[in-house]
């Protein structure tokens, strides 16, 4: 029994200083019965169903994600977009993404492949695993019968042809078409369409007929023809680019006969393009239109149309336009459009900023991988990441990112097995400089230091148990 005198001056010290913390001995345990203690707490994940990406970092569960299954759920739209500095891990996380994607039987995949090396694109390697011949866009291969696509193919609505040739005007211009050559590339297309019932036309027939306009073009708006022909003048001096031009043979003939559109996967590849031109844009809208009129059908297929290098569509107000009606219609046919992009500051402060903001508002899943500092705080003020998450998007190491779908955020390691690693870690790839993944050498590096972390940990922790003995 307690000394009342020690009970009496217990209690007027809790009265003056507030309750005083008991005093407990050490007890040694194991950790399997120590876990009761301090029961695991983790966000909640995306569900079970879909893809696997790998782990969530904190609580080390599974981590997998789909947009079609989360669709409608827990998605307002199926759209991703990836972020985040070279040499971080995108590369391999759209590469495995996609086999994976692969394995269910309703899926389909469009890559635009603007990198590469030796020749061909970076999707070359899973192409030939697939047994996929990609779509290799090469201005100096066409001309010697190599892939040719048609702005004018019958496939693609008339309304749509317009649209594509105002697009494709607009983009090399720089700026938009006002009424007058739009009025004269509008009549020289309804007469080319109208009149060309044998063959499939071509951009020759229309820079032809802006040349030398029909006298009923002018009749139909009571002007003068010479009008008519100098309001279409620089419209044809820009569609010559691409029929006589640098670009030429690509654009200026039939569509090649045997581009296989059911394939699980299509590459389109654009490795041969001077990424820096303002052909790649124009490439950007030509593929876009021509996919929106030949592959997306409402045949209840899951499709998804990954662009590298995005910022060449969402830099361009013209082609972002374009794209962003792409967006909205792909959700009602079960597309979802992955953007990968080095650096959103790129964008958002570019000459398309309302349409940028646009298409980033329609994805509602958002991956960033490691950036600078500046970078992943403006970053987070453009996608409203919270405070914590821009604070670790610095620290972040290769394989591991930020994901924020749809206001859910947690931090994600991505896990590539053993089948995978060749396919997404190449020779050629760790030549550029700039790997996007952790090498096998970098991950025996991490998990060394880590064993050597935890070494250190344990060490600590027994000698403050001989200072507890010592003590006692």
């Amino acid at each position: 029994m307690r000394d009342p005198l020690s009970a009496l001056s217990d209690a007027f010290t809790s009265f003056l200083f507030g309750k005083v913390e008991t005093t407990r001995l050490p007890v040694r345990t194991s950790t399997g019965q120590a876990q009761a203690v301090y029961l695991p707490t983790a966000a909640p994940g995306l569900g079970d169903s879909g893809v696997i990406i790998g782990r969530e970092v904190y609580s080390g569960k599974g981590y997998i994600y789909d947009p079609f299954q989360l669709y409608g759920q827990q998605l307002p739209a199926p759209h991703w977009l990836v972020l985040g500095e070279s040499g971080n891990g995108k590369s391999a996380l759209e590469k495995t993404y996609v086999l994976r994607q692969l394995r269910f039987r309703d899926r389909q995949v469009v890559v635009l492949d603007a990198q590469g090396e030796d020749g061909v694109g970076e999707w070359n390697l899973i192409a030939q695993e697939l047994g996929i011949t990609p779509i290799r866009l090469d201005p100096t291969a066409a001309l010697n019968g190599g892939i040719r696509l048609n702005p004018l193919d019958p496939s693609i609505t008339t309304t749509g042809q317009l649209a594509l040739l105002r697009t494709i005007i607009e983009v090399a211009m720089g700026h938009g078409l006002d009424e007058r050559s739009g009025f004269a590339l509008k009549v020289a297309h309804a007469y080319v369409t109208a009149t060309n019932t044998d063959r499939q036309p071509v951009l020759m027939d229309i820079v032809e007929q802006l040349r030398h306009p029909k006298p009923e073009s002018a009749e139909a708006m009571n002007v003068d023809i010479d009008d008519v022909r100098a309001w279409g003048l620089d419209v044809a001096l820009v569609l010559d680019r691409l029929v006589d031009g640098d670009l030429r043979g690509m654009f200026d003939g039939p569509t090649t006969i045997g581009i296989d559109l059911d394939a699980p996967l299509i590459v389109f590849d654009l490795s041969h393009i001077d990424r820096n031109s303002i052909a790649m844009p124009i490439l950007m809208a030509i593929v876009g239109v021509w996919l929106e009129h030949t592959w997306i059908r409402p045949d209840r297929k899951k499709r998804i149309f990954l662009v590298e290098e995005a910022w060449h569509i969402i830099n361009s107000p013209f082609v972002a336009q374009l794209f962003q009606r792409l967006l909205k219609f792909g959700r009602r046919l079960g597309l979802s459009f992955v953007a990968v992009v080095h650096h959103l500051s790129d964008v958002v402060d570019g000459a398309a900023a309302k349409e940028a903001a646009a298409i980033l508002k329609m994805a509602s899943t958002r991956t960033i991988y490691a950036q600078k500092s500046d970078e992943a705080r403006a970053t987070g003020r453009v996608i409203g990441l919270p405070r914590w998450a821009v604070e670790i998007i610095p620290t972040l190491t290769p394989g591991i990112a930020v994901w924020d779908v749809n206001g859910n955020v947690q931090v994600v390691k991505h896990l590539i097995t053993e089948a995978e690693r060749p396919l997404v870690f190449t020779d050629r790839a760790m030549t550029e400089g700039s790997t996007d993944d952790l090498l096998p050498e970098d991950i025996r590096a991490a998990e060394l230091e880590a064993e050597q972390r935890a070494a250190r940990i344990e060490h600590q922790q027994r000698m403050n148990e001989s200072s507890e003995s010592t003590v006692a």
